[in-house]
């Protein structure tokens, strides 16, 4: 009997059975993020951000951000230490190269609507498909929960993301600009596209 599974388990192996998420590189170092990112990065959570299909280089910068105290998060912090001493670089080509789920959350449609018209302003910077610019070190936003997306436009607008980071700095004074109640209109806007 023992034989026989021995033997199921080397046929599986070699004939490249079909591998899940936890079997591609980095999955075991990654685990360590799960319990708040979901498994593969999927996000369950309004709060989280989903790590899945995120670009390499900026899971890389935030994770060195919060580790070196420049994106201030206690949560944070000791993790993304964990991930430096556990192998940066291949815990974020993991994420990257797993498929992102949107937000299983649908926002609102009226405040989905009003953040259409309130985004004309960012399409700058994120353009008009929310996909960002790498050249530039600007993220991709769309499909993010929007819970994630309002937090962190709140931290630009009170200086509490990136505190005295220079780069960022014309960004912070546009959201000084922004009510409270269009950045939740942006966030579901953002969160909504696919």
């Amino acid at each position: 009997m023992r034989t026989t599974l021995a033997v199921l388990v080397v046929l599986a192996v070699a004939s490249g059975a079909a591998a899940g998420p936890l079997d591609a590189p980095g999955a075991d170092k990654a685990v360590v993020c799960s319990a708040c990112h979901g498994p593969g990065g999927q996000s369950p959570s309004n709060v989280m951000p989903i790590l899945a299909g995120m670009p390499s280089w900026y899971l890389k910068k935030a994770v060195q951000d919060y580790a070196a105290g420049r994106r201030p998060s206690p949560e944070m912090e000791p993790y993304a230490k964990q991930v430096l001493q556990l192998g940066v670089d291949e815990i974020a080509a993991y994420f990257s190269g797993q498929t992102r789920q949107p937000a299983a959350v649908r926002p609102d449609a009226a405040a989905v609507e009003r953040g259409r018209a309130a985004a004309a302003q960012c399409v700058v910077c994120h353009a008009a498909s929310g996909k960002g610019d790498p050249g530039k070190g600007i993220p991709d936003i769309t499909g993010q929960p929007q819970g994630y997306l309002q937090s962190q436009m709140l931290l630009f607008k009170a200086d509490r993301r990136s505190p005295g980071d220079e780069s960022l700095k014309a960004l912070k004074a546009f959201f000084r600009q922004i009510a409270d109640e269009q950045i939740v209109d942006l966030a579901a806007y953002y969160s909504s596209l696919r």
